[in-house]
């Protein structure tokens, strides 16, 4: 079966250029992943080796870019700033690269959420791991993916909260914008 892995250090990239058969990454801004594939996919050059990639992402979808962008807001409005600071202290003691790259997206600062077009960075103030999502109408978090996708990214693991009505949301909206020619 291939090999699935997700590391941003420079330990992480090395042994995934060299043993793994699908690299994978959390949502950042399209030009920062762009510079962390290449990055990879050089290092696998280099060990004669040829990667696939993915991206984990969550996902906010509505009808509307204007609900969509509500559902956000409603997802963090009860946390207060002693949580998120609370949060945002354990992430900086974490010795994971790609967590301080996640933290360093907001900054813990509620006000600098959108961190690319439709790129929300709020599931990151207070959950560990992927951090971020695509947040919009179908179309908009169609291009979004496509965006992704001609980055080199293949695979999606995408999830929503709550998760099973995030994924009828997407199933319903967002899967008929995506282009059949693609496995889904």
């Amino acid at each position: 079966p291939p090999l699935y892995f997700g590391g941003s250090s420079d330990a992480g990239s090395t042994v995934a250029a060299q043993e793994i058969d699908k690299y994978l990454t959390w949502g950042e801004p399209p030009a920062d992943v762009a510079r962390k594939l290449d990055g990879v996919r050089d290092l696998a050059e280099k060990a004669g080796r040829k990667l696939s990639f993915g991206i984990r992402l969550h996902v906010i979808a509505r009808e509307t870019t204007e609900e969509a962008w509500a559902a956000a807001d409603r997802l963090i409005s009860r946390l207060d700033d002693a949580t998120i600071a609370s949060a945002q202290k354990v992430f900086a003691r974490m010795d994971s690269v790609g967590q301080a790259r996640m933290s360093a997206l907001h900054g813990g600062d509620r006000s600098k959420l959108e961190i690319a077009p439709n790129l929300w960075a709020g599931v990151g103030l207070v959950r560990g791991g992927a951090g971020t999502a695509l947040v919009g109408d179908p179309a908009t978090i169609a291009e979004r993916i496509d965006e992704y996708r001609r980055l080199g990214i293949d695979t999606f693991i995408l999830s929503g909260y709550p998760h099973l009505e995030e994924a009828y949301r997407f199933g319903e909206l967002v899967l008929p914008h995506l282009p059949t020619e693609h496995q889904v």
